[in-house]
């Protein structure tokens, strides 16, 4: 679905449904440089499981219009405009990676506007690397080459989708080809230059999910420890064999942890590894 926001047209995936608002709302938003496909199956299960899903395309990213957004503040600010746009008081938000980082940063300045927040992949801080801030941007493909490198697990790399056929680091690599350019430098030097993620946290007031991958080198799960002591009401799960990819590398996993979370309103503020 379409719709506007800050006067530019922003694509939404609903899971093939109408919105309804009198449904609960689950916001998908994703990362350096993707767009809403990364979460297919997982936005397609709820949209078809009583819930509103918006799975969308940031500004600049996908089929959305205008410029991306050159820090994680604005991008989360932006995602509590789409809200209203939406005519959604509050809803559940879902992020990844840089998603992940916005997601925080609107739970933490705008607490009565979201229900639930569940980050996967999150580090505070998220530093980028100089080699791949420099090849972002000069827009050089060898920024996309070292993301793909370092998104999936050693195995993963080597192959192993559970759907024959797919190749899951190719398909990430086109994906981040379709991008324009300089969306990911814009991407990462949000993420690197993000200072707030603390105090963010120390402000969110809904229940907490972060999703972890052991063998994440992108965001590994020890530069989630500080987040993971500020977030007052948090349940921590570990992906042991994933990387930073973790709905391609382990799509079933992600989506039993968002459903457990999700659907289940009294979630116990307990740690599960």
């Amino acid at each position: 679905m379409w719709t506007v926001v800050h006067r530019e047209r922003v694509y939404a995936y609903t899971g093939a449904r109408v919105f309804d608002p009198s449904l609960p709302t689950i916001v998908f938003v994703h990362g350096a440089p993707n767009d809403h496909s990364v979460w297919a199956l997982q936005s397609r299960y709820f949209a078809h499981h009583g819930r509103n899903v918006l799975a969308i395309d940031l500004p600049g990213h996908g089929r959305s219009t205008g410029a991306p957004l050159e820090s994680v503040e604005r991008i989360g600010e932006w995602v509590i405009a789409l809200l209203d746009a939406m005519g959604v008081e509050q809803a559940a938000l879902v992020g990844h990676s840089l998603g992940a980082l916005a997601t925080l940063d609107a739970a933490g300045r705008h607490a009565s506007r979201v229900a639930r927040m569940a980050l996967l992949g999150p580090a505070v801080p998220m530093p980028v690397a100089d080699a791949l801030l420099d090849a972002a941007q000069r827009n050089d493909h060898a920024a996309f080459e070292l993301i793909t490198g370092w998104s999936f697990s050693p195995g993963d790399l080597l192959g192993g989708n559970r759907l024959p056929g797919v190749w899951m680091s190719g398909n990430a690599l086109r994906l981040m080809e379709r991008s324009r350019p300089g969306v990911l430098y814009t991407d990462l030097l949000a993420c690197h230059r993000y200072a707030g993620g603390l105090d963010a946290a120390a402000s969110v007031a809904c229940p907490s999910l972060l999703v972890l991958g052991q063998r994440d080198q992108m965001a590994p799960r020890a530069n989630a420890a500080a987040l993971i002591e500020a977030l007052a009401n948090r349940r921590v799960v570990t992906l042991r064999e994933s990387g930073h990819s973790m709905m391609a590398e382990a799509p079933d996993e992600v989506l039993d942890a968002l459903r457990t979370f999700l659907v289940d309103a009294a979630a116990a503020p307990t740690s599960a590894t």
